[in-house]
């Protein structure tokens, strides 16, 4: 049992985990028993981790398509009968109230890499339009709801089986010229796109304000602009070394916002400074390249494609969560991998990491 465990991306695993207790007790020092459910979900996830880690490739094949229907019809049931918080309508009550979109960040891998293995040898452009159209679905239902964070994770997971699938550059090269020419003009623009009055008829209001807040927070500075600039003073007064532990003066007295969920990198930003924001980033890159080490060597394009987006997830998690408090990314609600407090989220990363330890050991498996 204990094959199932890929030394190099547990020890990953294990630094990120150290630093996210440390940084919990910290910024949730006044939260209560955070630390302690925090240190109960990262338990959790360890738990479910190893038994996905049990489960070999094949079967977790036979999992795509039932779990992703599931995901979808759920979907649409929050559409219908959903439960509606804070201007959002994400959960559903089925005896216990569960947010459907969070399993769709495994499904939607799970699914498109059953695709693409069925039709292995004899890819068409067909194929790739059809996996398109069974991403679309999940991606439209969640942006609906509305939930901007979970729709680009979902997306990023689906575009990363698409790409790794041997989507042509030829097809990707012009979307993403354009998306470079659409902030140009929208940084150039702001102003104007920006100004009181102006409705972007394809964004939902409250996707608008970030954009624009994003451009210049200062428009709203005690509003929706307070997020982003009291994460980037935290940011900023870490210096090279950092306050210290338990030190941070705009953590403890309160000034960062979600300081243990979306903006807990601030905190941590704070109190350990530049070195411990490289050796932040120089964990999660390990960890990347290591999921992608996995799925290099995989056995069969199932367990490469899979491989290759669940490590992609981590990545965009970690990019996502640094760019907005670091205000270069819109805000959204995207938690930093084992670090952030919540425990949906950790569970669906202690799956992920346990989908990477279980091909890892397909591998060994195969080469003895």
């Amino acid at each position: 049992m204990l094959q199932g465990f890929d030394g190099p991306l547990a020890f990953a695993v294990f630094l990120l985990a150290c630093a996210g207790l440390l940084t919990m007790y910290s910024s949730g020092f006044d939260h209560g028993t955070r630390f302690i459910d925090h240190g109960r979900n990262m338990a959790l996830a360890g738990l479910i981790m190893f038994v996905v880690a049990q489960v070999p490739p094949q079967r977790l094949m036979s999992f795509a398509v039932p779990l992703y229907v599931l995901g979808v019809a759920l979907l649409v049931a929050v559409a219908v009968f959903g439960i509606t918080k804070k201007g959002a309508k994400r959960w559903v009550n089925l005896g216990v109230v569960i947010q459907p979109s969070e399993i769709l960040k495994i499904a939607m891998p799970l699914m498109l890499a059953w695709w693409f293995q069925k039709r292995e040898g004899q890819l068409r452009p067909l194929d790739f339009i059809v996996a398109v159209l069974l991403l679309a679905l999940p991606v439209g239902l969640i942006m609906k709801q509305p939930d901007l964070g979970t729709s680009l994770l979902v997306l990023m997971a689906g575009l990363s089986v698409i790409f790794f699938a041997g989507l042509s550059w030829k097809l990707i090269i012009p979307p993403f010229l354009m998306g470079v020419v659409a902030i140009g003009l929208l940084v150039i623009f702001g102003d104007t796109l920006c100004a009181e009055g102006v409705r972007w008829v394809i964004l939902h209001d409250y996707q608008q304000q970030r954009i624009c807040t994003l451009l210049d927070p200062t428009r709203d500075p005690l509003g929706k602009g307070f997020h982003i600039i009291q994460g980037m003073i935290a940011i900023g007064s870490g210096g090279l070394f950092g306050k210290g532990f338990m030190q941070g003066t705009q953590t403890h007295l309160e000034f960062i916002p979600e300081r243990t969920t979306d903006f807990i990198f601030a905190a941590y930003s704070e109190e350990f400074g530049l070195l411990g924001n490289l050796f932040l980033i120089a964990s999660f890159l390990f960890l990347v390249l290591r999921g992608l080490a996995i799925a290099l060597e995989a056995p069969t394009l199932f367990s490469r494609l899979l491989a290759g987006a669940v490590t992609m997830i981590f990545f965009t998690y970690a990019f996502v969560n640094m760019g907005m408090v670091s205000g270069i990314l819109p805000v959204v609600g995207v938690p930093l991998p084992f670090i952030s407090y919540g425990g949906t989220a950790m569970v669906t990363l202690g799956m992920a990491l346990g989908i990477l330890m279980s091909i890892s050991k397909s591998k060994r498996l195969v080469q003895s």
